[in-house]
Parts: structure tokens; C-alpha cells; sequence
């Protein structure tokens, strides 16, 4: 028998055998109190600009919620979680204020009107700027408010009734600037169902014979109660509501709405209502749609399609289901419906010249869709633009290759390609089209010289690390004339291009030492205006000294880190300093892409709960977002040499800050959250490279994956011996280094259950190993309750001083 199948036995065999081991009870813990200073440094607001470029929004944001906001009841069905007290999403970040700024004065007006600490969430301006639409969550649901621009008064459009259960935004402007399309719960709708004592039967799922190779979901319907609930809290009434008389009237039948959308001139409204039959092995947007064309009046006009369940998708990432999908409405035509269908029956292992095919059906629908252009590869949108100008997307994950094209959409001939590169390869990107809104209030791409020039924006990745860019691009001749990039030592990327004639441009701009602010720069005269004045939220990191390293793996790829040293630091008095590295694995079709230049030298330091950052006030050299690429070339699976290339990648990082005369080599920690630390579980048992290691929220036994996991397409029966060799869990006996592992108790990632680490634990302490798990309640794949996350970083400050910094020698296996 070979060896896989051996550990796939012990594997079996501890999920069942293994028992509980004693627990320590253990109240919520604070860091060194620099890091909770840290943690508790005013978050910086987030910024919202009108269409016209003339208001910007300032959104004010509140410090992480308590482990009291975290605890609410919480359903979790049918790859949902919902708030059964608000009927909205039980995890989301909300607003606590409102703030506009004039553009062109600099003069900022606070909303008035807004309750005491509002929970704000959903902000959408009207088409035409005049309005901000926004909800705020209450103990007992959500309403839904408007902010008036001229006024800069906040006023409640609705009770407590706003439906924010299914994803997406939960209501929609219409393009008169005034009218909103909202889903509200059924009014009079009862009590919640209530789960019966005594079941009426079993549950009952059949195979019939047709491959269903769905990947490892969470949250799924389990019996007929959740099916019941999925259809109470999932279902919504919609409403047309007046903002100017807060008048409401009801908008065709009510359902579970997964989605509507607005024709660009307000006759038409496409909805997409989920129905049974429901399933248990795949979430709620696989479940069956009808697709439904109602006018302003709420009238049906025509079913477009009854989308079935999707439970039987061929295999490979790829894949698609058959029949119309990816509906949207042209942005340049009052109503026309676009939808894709595949011509390869949704199978990337089909050999086909055409995989999808554009489809449009003009108002009033009633005539035969009429076939548009063809796509060599899958369907990844389309921008509309004017004048019968479109650039069409298309994309091949196995291959990384991305096409862009531009059509006439009259034309079903007219493809015409302007970009073909891979996404991989970051110096060779052309960036993305510039957008403009029309005179429907939809963006379109922004033309100049009579509709011959487009503009592009771009991260412009270079060996020097990424340089934004603004280019102009002619679309006769295919040629690129660069009118601005960034420029050091500062990091600055466009925002919004107001205005190409005169050539002025809304950029948000940091440095090493200064925190992104946003500038109206006139491209012109190189003039800037500074538009928000943010001070630095983390006076404790200034003076910190970073540095984008490269370095070279054995094999002479180019590999490269963010490197941060304590502030004051000197290597000749101060000696080699303990270490810790994070990082997340990348897998790669080509060496070249793998060794390019990622992010930027002048990006200003940023933290976040997760961050490692928080320890250069405590001594450490931190090696962040150190490379980690896996490479498998033309027909190679990049994951055939998954462990090698992962123990290659370390060594080198080591060697790196060890010749730099700054890290000591004997006293380096390895972290990683998700597939970083499943990356760090690998690296303890197959090295001896670290000190120790941290591992939150990840997944150790890749046969609880079978049907795929990350990049990796095959399943675990075509290649059982790679799902053996990339398991730490099957090589729990080689882990001899100290691992700390941190998962949330209602972690809802795919393939990331809870109970991955805790049978990882049982194994390392089943073997002898040093381990420690942390389950933090109500957490799921990222942390979000204040308590919560200043206790993880108490867990990895205590872990890291006892088995690395206060570490003298290197441990012999």
C-alpha cells in the first residue's frame, strides 16, 4: 500500500479516535500596550467622489466593533449570514459620520440629521450627484436615509425594514435623481419559523449519476427548517419609494431577490428571483433564478430565463454553467439587455474555437435575441462607450492569458484586438480604460479627438516597484503616449480624471512618512492642491525605516520582501535583531512573472488587525510580504513542487537578511494567515529553517478539500499523492518547532473549518509536538471584535518572546 494511503488511514483514524484534551480557561488578554495603542489609533476616513467631480464624501469610520456586536445572533444558511434582528448581514463594517467636501472651495459640511451613532452602510449617490442614499442599522433592522447635498440634511426614507440579507446593495437610484428601487421585508410577514422538536423524516440527498465537483463551501442549507428560513429572511417586497414625498408603492410580487437592475433610462427593471428546488452542497447564487422584465410600473413584460440549479458544472476553474448568464444592460442605449451564453457547454476540457458568445435583446423584448461577437476565451465584461465603440474582456485562468478588444456592437464581426498579455506578468500590463458618466449616469469610456483617443490607468509596475500612470491611447494606430506617472519618493495613483482637455485629475498621494491624502493636480503646469489634510495615525511608527529587498533563490529566481527595521536601529551597536516573516504563497505559469517588482518602496507603512508591523516596537526586524512563488511552467502544475519551491523561497529570504548583517538566522519566526498559514505549517515540517511559527486561520489536510483548493484544479482522486504531500497534517510527526495556531470558531472560507486546526493540534500533541490553539468565539476567516484581535496579538507577542527573541541557539532535529 503506498505511503498516501497509509496517512490517509491515520487520518481517519484520529478524526475519530483522538478526544478532547483539557482546555484553559482564559479571559480576553491585552498586548504591550505601544501595540494596543496601535490597534486603538483613529482610523483614517474612506472617500467617496461624486460623477461630476464636484463633491467629495468623506465617510468617518469607528474603531473596531466589541466582542458584544460580534456575539449577535447569527444564521448561517445557504452560504449566507444574517442578523435574524436587523434582516441584514450579521458582518459588515458600517460609518459612524458624514462629511462633504466642495471640490473646488475646500469648504466641508458635516450632515446633519443622522441619529447618535449611526451605523452607516450602503452609500450610493444619485446619478446626477444632487443626493446621497445610505442605510443605518438599528437593534431591530435597517432604514433607509437620503442626505440632500444642497441642504446637507440627512432624513429617514423607511422604518426598519430594509432587506440587506442577500448580497449586494439592497436598493438602487433610478435615473430621475429622485425615485429608488428598494427591497424591503414583507410587511406583516409573521414570526420566524420554528424548528420542529421532532423531525417529520430524514434528509435525503441522491446521486443519480451526474458529476457534481462542487468545492468545499460553508454555511449551506442542511434541512427543511433552514430552507424555510432562507425563504423568510430571503424574502423581500419591492418597493418604488419617492425621496421628495417618501411615498411608497409596492413593485411587482414578492420573492427572494438575488437581483435588479435599472435600464439606463428608468423604463425597465430586470429582477432575478431564486426558487426551489434549493440544494445543500452549493450556496444560494447557484440555486435556480428566473430572470423576469417588468416595466417602471411593475408590470411583467417577459421572463428572460428560468435559470436551473447549478449543481453539475463541469470541472476546472473555467467552468461555467450552460444558458444565459452575466446579465447587465448596454450603458449607452436607453435599454438594451446584454447576457453571455457558453458555446462549449461550460467545459474548459472541450476543445473549442468559441467558448462564449454576446447576446443582446432591445426593449420592448419581444423579438429574437440577436447574436453579438464571439470570445476565444471566457466572458470577463465589457466597457461600453459611445458611437458604437465597446472594449470587450476575455480571460484563461490554465493559461493566465487576458484579451482585450474593441467592437462595434452592431457588428458581430468587428473584434478587433488591442491588448493580449498574461495578467502575470505586472510590467507588461496596459492598465484599465478611463470611464466617464453618459447622459444616463452610467460610465462609458472617456473619448478624446472625436472618439480616436481612449485613456489608461495603470499600477505601471517596473523593476523599480510600481510608478501610476495616466496614457493616452489611439486607437487607429494601437500606440500608448504617457502624459503622467508617478514620481519619486512618493506614491501617487489617479482617483478620477475630471477633465482630459485641460488635463486635470483628482490623485490620492503617500509617502514613506506621509499618509495618503488626496491632491487636485493639474497635469499641465505639475501644480497639486491638497484637498484632505489626514495626519499620520500611527505617531509611534514614525522615523521607521523600510526597505523593498531583493534577493535570489537558488535557482536564480528573483525574489523579493518589505523589510522594516525599528526606528533608531543600528546593525554595528545594536547587533543582529530576531526576526519574523510573513508572507502568503503565489502560484505562477512563468519564472519571469514570478520575479517581478511588486508594490512600492514609497507606500506609506500601513497597519491592520492582522499586521505584523506592530512588533517593530518591540524589537523585531519585520521581513513582510516576502515572495513565495510557486512556479510550474507550460504543462507543470505548479503545485508538484509545492514543497521544494516553499523551503527554496525561505532559505533565500534567511540567507538574505543574514548577509545584511541584520537578522540573526537562529532566531526568525515564520506567520501567515489562510493559505499563509498553511504555508507556515508546511515550513515547520519540512525545514528547520525557523524558530517557531503562527498560523491563523488555516487548512492542514487537504483530503477535507478533495474537489480543489487555491490554484489547485485537480481533485484529490486524480492527484491523490500531491493532496498527501502538500497536508501538514499528514506530516504532523516532522513538525518540531513551535507552532501557535489561531482560528475563528465561526469561520466561514472555503475549505478553512475550524475543525482544521483543531485535528491538526490533536495530531502535533497526539505526536509530542509543541503546539498551542486559539479559538476566538464569534470570529470567522478574518478577526474582527476589538477584544478579539487585541488577545491574538497578546497570543503572538507572548509566543514570539518566549521561542524566538529569548531564543539563543538553533535547535538540532
Amino acid at each position: 500500500m503506498k505511503k498516501w494511503k497509509l496517512f490517509s488511514l491515520l487520518s481517519l483514524f484520529l478524526l475519530t479516535s483522538i478526544g478532547a484534551f483539557a482546555q484553559k480557561d482564559l479571559q480576553y488578554q491585552m498586548p504591550p500596550q505601544t501595540i494596543a495603542d496601535l490597534v486603538n489609533a483613529p482610523q483614517t476616513p474612506a472617500v467617496s467622489i461624486d460623477s461630476d467631480g464636484e463633491w467629495m464624501l468623506l465617510l468617518e469610520r469607528p474603531g473596531y466593533p466589541s466582542i458584544e456586536e460580534l456575539a449577535q445572533p447569527e444564521l448561517r444558511i445557504a452560504g449566507l449570514r444574517i442578523n435574524p434582528r436587523t434582516n441584514g448581514p450579521s458582518r459588515s463594517s458600517s460609518y459612524n459620520g458624514l462629511t462633504l467636501k466642495n471640490i473646488e472651495s475646500g469648504e466641508s459640511f458635516p450632515i446633519s440629521g443622522l441619529p447618535e451613532s449611526p451605523q452607516i452602510e450602503n452609500v450610493r449617490w444619485s446619478p446626477d450627484g444632487s443626493r446621497i442614499a445610505f442605510s443605518i442599522t438599528k437593534s431591530n433592522g435597517i432604514e433607509l436615509w437620503m442626505a440632500d447635498v444642497t441642504s446637507k440634511r440627512a432624513q429617514q426614507l423607511t422604518g426598519a425594514r430594509l432587506n440587506d440579507a442577500m448580497r449586494g446593495t439592497p436598493f438602487d437610484w433610478f435615473p430621475d435623481n429622485r425615485t429608488i428601487l428598494a427591497k424591503l421585508t414583507i410587511e406583516g410577514r409573521g414570526e420566524a419559523p420554528t424548528e420542529p422538536l421532532t423531525p417529520e423524516g430524514p434528509v435525503v440527498q441522491e446521486s443519480t449519476g451526474d458529476k457534481a465537483p462542487v468545492r468545499t463551501y460553508q454555511d449551506l442549507l442542511e434541512d427543511p427548517h433552514d430552507e424555510a428560513l432562507f425563504e423568510y429572511y430571503g424574502s423581500s417586497q419591492l418597493v418604488l419609494i419617492d425621496t421628495d414625498t417618501r411615498g411608497q408603492q409596492n413593485f411587482g410580487p414578492a420573492g427572494i431577490y438575488t437581483e435588479t437592475s435599472i435600464s439606463p433610462n428608468g423604463e425597465y427593471v430586470l429582477t432575478g428571483m431564486a426558487h426551489p428546488p434549493f440544494s445543500y452542497i452549493v450556496p444560494y447564487y447557484r440555486f435556480p433564478v428566473k430572470y423576469e422584465m417588468r416595466n417602471k410600473a411593475g408590470e411583467l413584460i417577459k421572463v428572460i430565463a428560468d435559470i436551473p440549479l447549478s449543481e453539475s458544472i463541469p470541472k476546472g476553474f473555467m467552468a461555467t454553467r450552460e444558458g444565459p448568464r452575466s446579465f447587465n444592460w448596454r450603458n449607452d442605449e436607453p435599454a438594451t439587455l446584454t447576457w453571455v451564453e457558453a458555446q462549449d457547454g461550460g467545459d474548459p476540457n472541450v476543445e473549442a474555437d468559441i467558448r462564449d458568445r454576446l447576446y443582446y435583446l432591445e426593449a420592448p423584448f419581444q423579438s429574437t435575441p440577436k447574436a453579438g461577437i464571439p470570445f476565444q476565451l471566457r466572458y470577463a465584461g465589457v466597457t461600453w462607450g459611445e458611437d458604437d465603440l465597446a472594449v470587450a474582456y476575455e480571460y484563461w485562468w490554465n493559461t493566465r492569458q487576458q484579451i482585450a478588444s474593441r467592437f462595434d456592437p452592431k457588428d458581430p464581426e468587428s473584434k478587433t484586438t488591442l491588448f493580449d498579455f498574461s495578467w502575470e506578468d505586472r510590467y507588461n500590463n496596459p492598465g484599465n480604460f478611463v470611464t466617464t458618466e453618459n447622459q444616463y449616469g452610467r460610465s462609458v469610456l472617456l473619448t478624446a479627438d472625436n472618439g480616436e483617443t481612449l485613456f489608461l490607468t495603470g499600477q505601471g509596475a517596473s523593476p523599480e516597484g510600481n510608478q501610476p500612470f495616466i496614457r493616452a491611447f489611439d486607437l487607429e494606430s494601437k500606440e500608448t503616449e504617457e502624459i503622467w506617472r508617478s514620481q519619486a519618493p512618493y506614491y501617487e495613483y489617479p482617483v478620477r480624471l475630471l477633465d482630459p482637455g485641460e488635463k486635470i485629475v483628482i490623485t490620492r498621494r503617500e509617502s514613506r512618512e506621509e499618509p495618503p491624502n488626496y491632491y487636485l493636480r493639474n497635469l499641465e503646469d505639475d501644480k497639486i492642491e491638497a484637498l484632505t489634510e489626514f495626519e499620520h495615525p500611527y505617531p509611534a511608527l514614525e522615523g521607521i525605516e523600510k526597505q523593498v529587498v531583493q534577493y535570489e533563490r537558488e535557482d536564480g529566481l528573483t525574489l523579493q520582501g518589505d523589510l522594516y527595521l525599528p526606528k533608531g536601529y543600528n546593525p554595528e551597536t545594536d547587533g543582529r535583531l530576531p526576526v519574523i516573516m510573513w508572507a502568503y504563497p503565489s502560484e505562477y505559469k512563468s519564472a519571469d512573472a514570478a520575479g517581478q517588482v511588486e508594490g512600492s518602496p514609497y507606500e506609506f507603512i500601513r497597519l491592520y488587525w492582522g499586521s505584523p508591523l506592530y512588533w517593530l516596537t518591540q524589537g523585531y526586524a519585520i521581513f513582510d510580504d516576502i515572495s513565495m512563488p510557486i512556479v510550474g511552467e507550460a504543462d507543470e502544475e505548479p503545485n508538484d513542487y509545492f514543497r521544494e519551491q516553499l523551503v527554496a523561497n525561505a532559505k533565500a529570504a534567511i540567507d538574505k537578511i543574514d548577509a545584511m548583517g541584520i537578522g540573526d538566522r537562529n532566531r526568525v519566526a515564520i506567520g501567515g494567515h489562510s493559505y499563509g498559514a498553511f504555508m507556515t505549517a508546511n515550513l515547520l515540517a519540512h525545514s528547520d529553517l525557523f524558530a517557531a511559527g503562527i498560523a491563523r486561520s488555516g487548512a492542514y489536510n487537504r483530503t477535507l478539500t478533495p474537489f480543489g483548493f487555491q490554484a489547485e484544479e485537480r481533485t484529490y482522486w486524480e492527484a491523490p499523492e500531491v493532496y498527501y504531500a502538500m497536508s501538514p497534517f499528514m506530516h504532523a510527526d516532522k513538525v518540531n518547532e513551535p507552532i501557535l495556531m489561531i482560528h475563528g470558531q465561526a469561520d466561514n472560507n472555503s475549505g478553512t473549518f475550524p475543525i482544521q486546526s483543531e485535528r491538526f493540534y490533536a495530531a502535533i500533541k497526539g505526536l509530542g509536538g509543541t503546539a498551542r490553539l486559539v479559538m476566538l468565539p464569534h470570529e470567522s476567516h478574518g478577526y474582527r471584535a476589538r477584544e478579539s484581535i487585541l488577545h491574538m496579538l497578546w497570543e503572538q507577542n507572548q509566543w514570539m518572546e518566549k521561542y524566538v527573541k529569548e531564543k539563543k541557539e538553533k535547535t538540532q532535529p
